[in-house]
């Protein structure tokens, strides 16, 4: 039997609840559950979901783990159930499973697509050994605003970026087989701009122009699911003031109309019901109504569909061939993943226990985690020497081992995390290493701040672990001042008023505003929630045996006030084009409009230099666009950069931003070496969302051009794009 056949013959067999059972998903009671990750709604216990699982009323389960006890619901599903209809084990899988890699902000200051790519390969290797299909990730969302939690979920500001990581982790997650037993299928979300939340705070509304939804917001979905993506996530948020989850623009309009999408929606955890909070949906009933017609093809955990969809289709307000269609795409899904043909695929104990690859799943953990780590400043007192120095390691992240692996992170094996002071210890060879914590995370604590001025004045350098908690940043943490807690941010001033020098090892989920002795430190460090390997891979870069290649994928401010900030802001017709603040400027009385450290930077144990680019004045319509620029690595030691291309447009029918990346790429350097790069551009990459909020063209006219190390610097070259 086809896979086609096999699909409609179960569809003429099955009754209107059974149809209705594929499209619920419900929280996994028969296998150990992750605790404590959303609120309690329609709880059920162990036998009666098996009860379900019998009835054929349950399509998927989410956020259990196990082989053996994930086998056994799956026989009963195959075996006890009338149709024998498989199961689809779901989880939040989001940048790790035992092993924990960097939070994906902090993966995404790799510039690294393919090491995305690679830690998402060994998440699935991991999740699938644990009995997972499904994961529900990666989040694509573009976030400017950082006082929202979840930006640390996402890949930053930029959409180029955004885009190029959103694909390569659906890749990695996915491998090039969907029937592999170690390919875990990927979900974008949070369809869609929810990373525009009006002031950064979670589950709020989102007002936005058609254009920047069309620019900015969708760009990373389509690139999941141009990936092979085949299940995407309904968002929480309204836009305009109709609730994603019950949006058929967004949902059948864009995704199935546009773009071609043939698998199924999930609402996000209860998105369905919450659709009567929006004050969108009259009840229960008009909330599942609503959510499924508009495309949602399964509804998490609220229990509506399963409550109400049935009497919708005995009633007429939800036709048969709709219920029929969202069916249909359930179950193709899992006849693509090999489900029908081995239902019992991921679900082997023996390959869960087999530890074998946990070593090389700790080395590549420990890779990426470094190649995560930005320094924003460094007067020279980095590198650290391994042997006769007396370093004083301050801070209440010092030893710590509850705040390393960052939010969303619910199935970490504890025991291999490594602390900062670890990895700093193994990487000495006979420095002096004085350990004090200082002050709590929010609390100073007696005689800590006295103790770490006393370890500061023995020390020749301090390195001062320091930032935000891992609550503090995530799904509902949402902060209206993205500073160091006021505890640490004492500790930071009395320390430095010892005079000796200090090293910020910044630990954060988000890009923050930094003040006085944090600001003005000798050296800073981004090391973000690094994961499994954060100690070694924070030693690694202190001690210089790695030379620190990220950049940052989201913009620092100079103060909370300035959120939502972000480098492609669109040119006011007021700008402040000088360094002397002016009246009648875009500006605050505070601070110039810019960023303390920008979009794309970040600083080497090397320098570099780039020669102004060159292109060729005049583009043609269709011509292909070749910039060119020379790197050349002008310090002492060998170094990675990562070379970005922006442009601006400098005259068009909308209001154009003051620059885009287009392009970037990462080149290695030994000392004294050269590279000449070529990036190259057609049309479509000069093209936007004009005013009518669908055509997507580019102009003829001037544009700038940049091939620099950050979105503010470099030389500027121009071309003209002419038009037949």
């Amino acid at each position: 039997m086809t896979r086609d056949s096999r699909i409609e013959d179960l569809i003429t067999r099955m009754t209107v609840e059974e149809k209705v059972g594929q499209l619920g998903i419900f929280a996994d009671a028969v296998r150990p559950f992750a605790p404590d990750i959303n609120p309690e709604v329609n709880a059920r216990g162990a036998a009666e979901v098996l009860e379900q699982i019998r009835a054929g009323t349950v399509g998927a389960l989410f956020n259990g783990v196990g082989a053996t006890e994930g086998r056994e619901a799956q026989r009963v599903a195959i075996e006890e159930s009338r149709l024998g209809i498989p199961l689809l084990f779901g989880s939040d899988v989001i940048h790790g499973m035992r092993t924990v890699f960097p939070i994906p902000l902090g993966e995404a200051a790799s510039f690294e697509p393919d090491l995305a790519e690679r830690t998402a390969r060994v998440t699935a290797v991991e999740a699938t050994a644990a009995g997972v299909h499904w994961t529900f990730a990666p989040a694509v969302d573009i976030s400017r605003d950082q006082r929202w939690g979840r930006v640390a979920e996402g890949s930053g500001e930029d959409v180029v970026l955004g885009s190029a990581f959103a694909a390569a982790r659906v890749r990695g997650f996915q491998g090039t087989d969907l029937t592999a037993p170690d390919s875990l299928l990927a979900t974008p979300k949070h369809f869609a701009a929810y990373g525009a939340v009006a002031g950064g705070m979670e589950y709020n509304t989102v007002d936005i122009a058609p254009q920047t939804l069309r620019d900015v917001h969708l760009p990373p979905f389509k690139a999941a699911l141009d990936a092979g993506a085949i299940t995407i996530m309904s968002a929480f948020n309204d836009i305009n003031g109709v609730p994603a989850s019950a949006n058929r623009e967004l949902m059948t309009g864009v995704l199935r109309d546009e773009w071609g999408f043939g698998g199924f929606v999930v609402s996000d955890y209860t998105a369905d019901m919450e659709l009567i909070a929006h004050g969108y949906a009259a009840d229960e009933r008009d909330a599942a109504r609503l959510a499924f017609l508009a495309g949602v093809d399964m509804s998490m955990q609220s229990g509506y569909y399963a409550e109400h969809l049935a009497d919708l289709v005995a009633s007429g307000d939800v036709p048969m061939d709709v219920l029929d269609e969202g069916v249909r795409r359930v179950l193709r899904v899992k006849e693509t993943i090999g489900l029908f043909d081995n239902p019992y695929r991921s679900l082997d104990p023996d390959v869960e226990a087999d530890t074998s690859k946990l070593a090389g799943h700790d080395a590549l953990a420990r890779d990426a985690s470094r190649r995560s780590i930005v320094m924003l400043k460094n007067d020279g007192v980095l590198p650290l020497r391994k042997s006769g120095t007396r370093i004083a390691l301050i801070g209440p992240f010092a030893e710590d081992r509850d705040h390393i692996e960052g939010c969303w992170t619910l199935f970490g094996d504890k025991t291999r995390y490594v602390d900062i002071a670890s990895g700093i210890r193994d990487a000495l060879q006979g420095s002096e290493l004085d350990i004090v914590a200082g002050s709590g995370i929010e609390e100073a604590i007696d005689g800590g701040i006295e103790a770490a001025v006393a370890a500061a004045r023995r020390a020749d350098v301090v390195l001062l672990a320091i930032g935000e908690p891992q609550n503090y940043s995530g799904e509902a943490q949402s902060r209206t001042q993205i500073v160091v807690p006021a505890a640490q941010q004492a500790l930071a001033e009395a320390v430095a008023a010892t005079g000796t020098p200090v090293v910020v090892l910044l630990k954060n989920g988000r890009a923050l505003a930094l003040s006085g002795a944090v600001r003005d430190a000798n050296a800073i460090l981004v090391t973000w929630f690094l994961g499994t390997q954060a100690g070694h891979a924070i030693g690694d870069v202190v001690f210089g045996d790695y030379n620190p290649s990220a950049r940052l994928p989201v913009s620092f401010p100079q103060d909370s006030g300035q959120q939502p900030f972000f480098y492609n802001h669109a040119r006011t017709g007021r700008p402040e084009l000088t360094d002397q603040p002016s009246a009648f400027k875009a500006r605050y009385r505070e601070a110039t409009f810019e960023a303390l450290y920008p979009f794309g930077h970040g600083l080497s144990y090397t320098r570099f230099s780039y020669t102004p680019p060159s292109v060729k004045t005049t583009a043609a319509w269709d011509d292909t666009i070749v910039i060119t620029a020379t790197v050349t690595n002008t310090g002492e030691v060998t170094g990675e950069e990562v070379v970005q291309l922006y442009i601006h447009d400098r005259v068009a029918s909308r209001v154009r931003p003051v620059r885009e990346l287009k392009a970037f790429r990462k080149i290695l350097l030994a000392p004294g070496a050269s590279e000449e790069l070529s990036f190259e551009l057609t049309r479509r990459d000069l093209a936007f969302t004009h005013v009518d909020g669908r055509t997507f063209e580019a102009e003829p006219g001037l544009f700038d051009v940049w091939i620099s190390g950050s979105s503010t610097t470099g030389d500027m070259a121009s071309f003209t794009l002419t038009k037949p």
